[in-house]
């Protein structure tokens, strides 16, 4: 009888309820039970989810399919009986089936509809960001009512690609990336843009402030005059690799060109119409002026008046010159210095093949840009660091003067590389000195600036190019040692480093390893 009792004691104590905690009887007030809701919690979030309607099973769903007269299938079928044998199962009649539970009649709308518009909107939101608004949004607002209307929202449009990813992929490709361009289209174009004319682009974006036209052709000049009435606020403007008359661009930078902040164009033989109009003080007010070769590279020379486009452009914060052969043309006898770029920030010259930009040109460019903070000479072999070393800027943050593809007739200089870490060790965060010709004591004087910066504190390096360059271990593991910051080196076929280590290293991991495995290293024969 213990036996029994113990048993019966065991069930009362399992069957007994277990005292309710704090966090259940919160769940219980945020989702209570019959509510419709439930909970779902996560890291950093706490979802309340709709409960989905009532669905049927997989085998109702069959079943519902099959025809009364179809016999069933398989071994679970009931067996025939033999003739002249009859039994009482057999003979008495079958049970009835019991009823199906039917769903809830009306439809039913779904989890996507049970969300709140806000709610919808701002997740939408984060795809945007990370994807763009297209094709994601097209094919949302296909789904119901009220995702087309989440979708359709102004705050999710704010820059629309209309170019395929797949430029340049074999015919195949292209073609299937056609048709998904297309089918985004067919969305986009009524609930968005229902035409793409300047016209329209003015009546329903009158807030426009950037406007691309990369690879784009036949654009006129009464279109874009038009876009610049109807877009009062327009600023940007980029024409990189497109076919727009010379003509429709001057046009426009007569209408809009009081107000234009920024200007990429690309180098052909319409640019010095455009550059013409920027030295007559058309843009006054211009920021950003970037002007590269395209695909095919122009072989006649851009002739820029330096000083004439100082006096043009007297806002000037970012100049680039990409990729150009371009001569500056001569000032002329008794000709007053130019007005300088009182505001210039960035002067990008990089070339991969030679270029007449010498330590004169230089001078007239940046005499008057005491805020530079990057300075891009790479490819320029006749700067020397005399020249650099003239300069009025204070402040210089990135530095690069990596020769990439050049010949080897150039006569490359050997000394005058603690000119500019002397000068610059204070702010300098990037240095590129890929390719130059320095010797290993000059070297060795030039980083040794880094470790001896005013009032003792750490210097800001944290980017250093050495690639081909006469750097030698000793070198490398004092500025290791001394830039705590250094998060980039490049030792690429630095000769008089150790086999195994002329690599570039990324991250502050990899380079204290570098110097570890310098330290520990034999020196080279």
């Amino acid at each position: 009888m213990a036996a029994p009792a113990s048993r019966q004691v065991r069930r009362r104590a399992r069957a007994a309820p277990r005292p309710r905690s704090a966090e259940d009887w919160w769940w219980d007030r945020l989702a209570p039970r019959g509510s419709g809701y439930h909970l779902l919690q996560s890291d950093s979030m706490l979802l309340v989810l709709s409960e989905p309607g009532p669905a049927r099973p997989r085998a109702q769903r069959r079943a519902s399919r099959r025809t009364p007269r179809q016999p069933p299938r398989g071994p679970s079928a009931a067996a025939k009986p033999k003739a002249g044998l009859r039994s009482e199962a057999a003979a008495a009649p079958a049970p009835a089936p019991a009823p199906t539970p039917t769903p809830e009649e009306g439809p039913d709308a779904g989890w996507g509809d049970r969300i709140p518009l806000e709610i919808l909107v701002q997740i939408f939101g984060l795809l945007v960001a990370a994807d763009g608004p297209m094709p994601f949004l097209g094919r949302a607002a296909r789904v119901c009512r009220r995702w087309q209307e989440a979708a359709s929202q102004p705050a999710l449009w704010h820059t629309v690609t209309l170019s395929s990813p797949l430029v340049g992929r074999p015919a195949k490709g292209g073609v299937k990336a056609e048709k998904k361009l297309l089918a985004s289209l067919e969305w986009l174009m009524p609930n968005r843009c229902p035409s793409v004319s300047p016209q329209l682009v003015g009546e329903c974006c009158p807030r426009l402030t950037f406007l691309k036209l990369s690879g784009c052709h036949g654009v006129t000049a009464d279109a874009l005059v038009m876009l610049a009435k109807a877009c009062c606020q327009l600023h940007s403007l980029d024409l990189q690799h497109s076919m727009v008359e010379s003509t429709a661009v001057v046009s426009f930078l007569e209408e809009a060109g009081s107000r234009m902040r920024k200007l990429w164009l690309t180098y052909s033989s319409q640019t010095t119409a455009i550059l013409g109009a920027l030295l007559g003080s058309c843009c006054p007010q211009l920021q950003v002026l970037e002007v590269s070769t395209g695909i095919n590279r122009n072989s006649i020379p851009l002739q820029l008046p330096v000083e004439a486009l100082q006096k043009g452009c007297p806002q000037l914060q970012v100049l680039r010159l990409l990729n150009l052969m371009w001569l500056p043309k001569p000032p002329g006898r008794g000709v007053a210095p130019g007005p300088g770029f009182p505001s210039l920030e960035e002067l990008c010259l990089a070339s991969s093949t030679c270029n007449f930009v010498s330590n004169e040109v230089l001078g007239r460019l940046l005499h008057g840009s005491p805020n530079l903070r990057l300075l891009d000479l790479r490819g320029c072999a006749r700067i020397t660091p005399a020249g650099l070393q003239d300069l009025p800027c204070r402040e210089l943050e990135q530095l690069h003067l990596g020769l990439y593809g050049t010949s080897d007739r150039l006569t490359l200089a050997k000394e005058g590389s603690p000119f500019l870490t002397q000068k610059w060790c204070h702010t300098l965060r990037e240095l590129d000195l890929s390719g130059q010709g320095f010797s290993e004591k000059d070297l060795e004087q030039a980083l040794a600036a880094f470790l001896s910066t005013p009032g003792g504190s750490h210097p800001a390096l944290c980017s250093l190019n050495l690639r081909g360059t006469r750097v030698t271990p000793s070198t490398v593991s004092s500025v290791i040692s001394g830039c705590p910051g250094l998060l980039y080196l490049n030792l690429e076929s630095c000769r008089c480093l150790p086999r195994g280590l002329k690599r570039a290293y990324r991250g502050l991991e990899e380079v204290q390893w570098c110097l570890e495995q310098l330290l520990t290293s034999p020196s080279p024969s």
